[in-house]
């Protein structure tokens, strides 16, 4: 049956329809019997109105009908239909209205063409008025539909594109990783070989099972952060160094997941790797404000490319992934930046300062 498969929207909408159809047509009713009251007429002339809107009730159905068919129709080419349609219904109302009128006023009966068309036009406002109000209740609803419809592609296409930048994982760690393992595999150092299996198991389980529409606390985020960490400790040894600098209020500050790890990455890719004594890492959060700043730091050869904050073409993708996710996420209250220091080069990220108790969770 169609009801059992109309969409719970569409219900609703009947309910609306069928409510201010009745109670319009209800109030006309009411406003008859007031006038006929006003100005004494008899007790039964009550019949008049209730005709008039019994008949108006009914008609508008068919013109309903009608505008739902033809819904899709140029507004001139709905228009063309439409005027003859209300004449007409007017005229039906009329006619039917003036059989009981009659029994009350015999004079008011048409005894010409002209007085004819006349009468039959006497509807033709109150026609026009459900047909101008209805039409003005579908366009709006039209778009609120199409505006929930751009609300929802618009959210879709966010979070595909979330999804693709947050899954962009750096193949040159993958295979740096596998090499390692391969290589002490070779070495015979199997003890070590599984340690690292073990931490690139964990770290891909904990990134692909990841949300990335959820967000983590600072904490969290760390604690994912430190499984990467364990794999490149085996790499490199002693020759990463890592310090934490976090303010006691922001562990528990939320960002988006994994957010800090293509930075990270970045950092051992070109501060750590390029040296023969291995580089210092440092990643520090601080509040300012309502805002959280994220500061990654190594003490690398630094980008001679950098301009002005400028990511050099065809290199930082892991930069320029972080930034889209920033600016998808949380437009033009979020920051990005990068900066070449003395000795090695900084990553800042700024974003709104939010905990799970300021969102309600």
């Amino acid at each position: 049956m169609a009801i059992a498969t109309s969409h719970p929207l569409s219900l609703s909408r009947q309910h609306v329809f069928w409510l201010l159809h009745l109670t319009g047509w209800g109030a006309y009713v009411a406003q008859g019997c007031l006038y006929a009251v006003a100005h004494g007429k008899p007790s039964g002339y009550w019949v008049v109105p209730a005709t008039a809107a019994t008949m108006g009730a009914l008609v508008t159905l068919g013109l309903r009908y009608v505008l739902k068919s033809c819904w899709s129709l140029p507004p001139r080419r709905l228009l063309a239909l439409m005027v003859p349609l209300i004449l007409a219904s007017s005229a039906v109302i009329d006619f039917v209205t003036r059989e009981v009128l009659v029994d009350f006023c015999e004079t008011c009966k048409p005894t010409t063409q002209l007085e004819f068309i006349a009468y039959s036009l006497g509807y033709i406002y109150v026609l026009l008025a459900w047909v101008g109000a209805y039409m003005g209740i579908k366009y709006y609803q039209q778009l609120q539909d199409e505006t929930a419809r751009a609300l929802a592609a618009r959210s879709m296409a966010h979070q595909a594109q979330l999804k693709m930048l947050r899954y962009q994982l750096n193949p040159h760690f993958l295979f740096n990783t596998l090499n390692a393992i391969s290589t002490l595999i070779l070495d015979r150092d199997n003890a070590t070989a599984n340690r690292m299996v073990q931490g690139l198991s964990s770290f891909l389980r904990h990134s692909l099972d990841n949300d990335p529409m959820q967000r983590v606390t600072l904490r969290q985020e760390l604690d994912a952060l430190t499984l990467y960490l364990d794999i490149e400790k085996i790499r490199f040894a002693e020759r990463l160094r890592i310090e934490t600098a976090i303010d006691e209020d922001c562990w528990r500050a939320l960002l988006p997941s994994l957010l800090l790890q293509p930075l990270v990455e970045n950092a051992i890719k070109y501060a750590v790797a390029k040296q023969v004594a291995g580089g210092l890492l440092r990643i520090a959060a601080e509040r300012d404000g309502d805002q959280l700043v994220l500061r990654v730091t190594d003490d690398g050869p630094g980008c001679s490319a950098l301009e002005g904050d400028q990511l050099p073409p065809g290199k930082g993708v892991g930069l320029r992934n972080t930034r889209e996710r920033l600016h998808v996420l949380y437009g033009e209250a979020s920051g990005f930046s990068v900066r070449n220091l003395e000795r090695g080069i900084e990553v800042t990220l700024r974003l709104p300062f939010e905990t799970s108790q300021m969102l309600g969770d």
